[in-house]
């Protein structure tokens, strides 16, 4: 029978309105770490404009976990704001997880940076081995973090496998060149992701909607392509600790617009950047946000892939903004639908498109939206710069 995307649906153990969800984009509304009134009104806006659950994101698990500045991460001053931003959407209606994750060797604000193995990031910053240690300590930090979400009142968290962040690097033959338990195999590759989702479950002991952000591929030479990933796609549906997988692409350390296709918004992103940073981006911005066609639905060709094979409830992501694409979506067989640009620039349109008033979203997929992480994310073409 066809899902209809705009009914009631359960997502493990969270109930929600209906099967579209909010996707994790970084707002870059949190300064000192810290949720603000500019958060939790963007989140507001996005449950009172109909969605079944937005995503806080990001949520790093710990300090050294960013990846950029204004971000959330997990320490006991940042639990009072996420209660208030819970508190705000469940007021209107809708569901609030957040997507919780380790950089890694994402981003450019730290002293250190930790991968899976040795190398540089794409502008020469030393990437140093994260020690077997150091893998239980980030472990157990994703199981505090997700004790905090559910404490604040949370229905979900979405554990952040994918984008060339710390587990997703661990995933990927590209950046794992280890040889213990960590490397080789896929099924030691996947060895901390499934590690993670263990501890995140038993911790909450039920208590949220657990899910996970996946690279179907990385999008760069000798980094994960669809089979591997697929692979792990079953170890964690078999593992039994997921409520749904979320398919992605791409990422932040070596091909971004890969995930998000259309425009690459190089200009816009050189003159966001301060200082030298600035100028050595209008250098190498054709090699840094290479340019991918947009396609509506650009992922579900790939994701079809994973549907045919698994069982584990799936949540279809990249390029979703009409009617029609998300009729699609639960007439293939995905569970839910995951919408980030186009809700940044019309928050009600799950509201429109539910009630016939809209058949699609009017985003026009300029990217121009990237570069405002800097000052507070947003459609630039018709939104003002948010007050953090």
């Amino acid at each position: 029978m066809l899902a209809d995307p705009f009914a009631p649906a359960s997502l493990g153990p969270a109930q929600l309105r209906n099967r579209v969800v909010k996707a994790a984009t970084f707002e870059g509304m949190s300064p000192a770490g810290l949720v603000s009134a500019s958060l939790i009104e963007f989140h507001r806006r996005m449950a009172a404009g109909g969605v079944g659950m937005t995503t806080v994101s990001y949520v790093a698990v710990s300090r050294d976990g960013r990846g950029a500045p204004n971000e959330i991460y997990i320490h006991d001053a940042a639990g009072d704001g996420l209660a208030r931003i819970a508190a705000a959407v469940h007021a209107e209606g809708a569901a609030i997880s957040a997507q919780l994750g380790h950089a890694g060797a994402v981003g450019a604000i730290r002293k250190r940076y930790l991968g899976p193995s040795r190398g540089r990031t794409m502008t020469g910053t030393k990437v140093e081995e994260i020690t077997p240690a150091e893998i239980d300590e980030v472990v157990a930090q994703f199981a505090r973090g997700a004790v905090m979400l559910a404490q604040a009142g949370f229905d979900g968290v979405e554990l952040h496998f994918g984008h060339h962040y710390l587990v997703s690097a661990f995933l990927s033959p590209r950046w794992n060149k280890r040889r213990d338990d960590y490397g080789g195999s896929v099924a030691n590759r996947a060895k901390l992701a499934l590690q993670i989702v263990r501890a995140a479950r038993a911790a909450t002991a039920g208590q949220l909607a657990v899910t996970a952000k996946l690279n179907m591929t990385d999008g760069v030479r000798g980094g994960l392509q669809a089979g591997d990933s697929l692979a792990i796609a079953r170890l964690l549906q078999a593992d039994g600790g997921l409520d749904a997988l979320e398919l992605s692409a791409g990422g932040s350390r070596g091909n971004q617009m890969y995930m998000f296709r259309g425009d690459p918004p190089r200009a816009e992103m050189a003159a966001a950047l301060p200082g030298a940073a600035g100028v050595a981006f209008r250098l190498a911005g054709p090699a840094l946000l290479r340019r991918y066609p947009y396609e509506e639905a650009y992922l579900l060709p790939m994701a079809r892939q994973f549907r045919a094979a698994l069982t584990l409830p799936l949540i279809l992501l990249g390029g979703i903004s009409t009617l029609a694409t998300i009729r699609q979506a639960m007439a293939e067989g995905f569970d839910f639908v995951a919408m980030g640009r186009a809700l940044l620039r019309e928050p009600d349109l799950v509201a429109r498109l539910a009630a016939g008033d809209a058949i699609a979203g009017s985003c026009t997929h300029c990217n121009k939206c990237i570069p405002s992480i800097f000052s507070g994310t947003r459609c630039v073409l018709d939104q003002p710069e948010p007050l953090l």
